[in-house]
């Protein structure tokens, strides 16, 4: 056996391996799963800026993964090779949104599906995650929570500032005291009854209380 024999054997058996439909159906499927994927991460984002490009990556990355798992599963030996050729990545770019990180697992697990012959688990799995994610990520939350942050004189109207928010919200819960002379600022996180926000207006006339901020807080206290 010579190099020419070795070369024909291995390598026109390798692309006879998969037929030209199934590669495009693969491609087609992992293109509209992939922008399936893109447009319910587009309704459901809720960051502060959206980015277009993180979208497009999951349409990308879908495919990529199907065609990957695609060529490993027909060859063994190729697969050992993807292995050790992706262990030596690394990725960099930091995940702000832990939701966003769902959807690059979404992604690859999608094309991985796909490209293992499992069509109808990869669409209509994929069109379940789309809808819980839809009804849970757009559910209006009433009980949202907020940080109040008071600057107060003294002890006695750091008192009537607290006695204040108890009977204007659902809960008021300290998260955090600074006391210097002559100044004491609260960190509190409250929930509020309802949309209005006027009591922050009366809040910041109490007698004692320099200023009164109302920001949204997302649960995530740092301290």
């Amino acid at each position: 056996m010579n190099f020419n024999d070795i070369f024909k054997s291995s390598f026109l058996e390798n692309v006879n391996s998969i037929g030209i439909f199934d590669m495009l159906l693969t491609i087609v499927l992992s293109f509209g799963i992939g922008l399936f994927i893109f447009l319910i991460y587009k309704k459901t984002y809720r960051g502060v800026m959206y980015s277009s490009g993180f979208g497009t990556t999951l349409i990308a990355l879908t495919m990529i993964t199907a065609v990957v798992i695609l060529a490993v599963t027909s060859n063994v030996v190729l697969s050992l090779g993807m292995v050790g050729a992706l262990s030596i990545v690394r990725f960099r770019t930091a995940i702000k949104e832990p939701l966003d990180i769902a959807f690059l697992f979404w992604s690859i697990g999608a094309g991985i599906v796909l490209a293992a012959g499992m069509i109808p688990l990869a669409v209509i799995g994929s069109i379940c995650i789309g809808v819980i994610l839809l009804v849970f990520v757009n559910k209006k939350n009433h009980s949202h929570p907020y940080m109040v942050v008071l600057h107060c004189a003294d002890h006695a109207a750091e008192q009537g500032a607290r006695a204040f928010l108890s009977e204007h919200v659902l809960r008021a819960t300290v998260k955090s005291k600074t006391a210097a002379k002559g100044a004491v600022e609260l960190n509190v996180e409250v929930r509020l009854k309802d949309e209005d926000t006027d009591f922050v207006n009366a809040l910041a006339e109490l007698p004692g209380v320099s200023s009164a901020v109302l920001v949204s807080y997302n649960g995530d206290y740092m301290g």
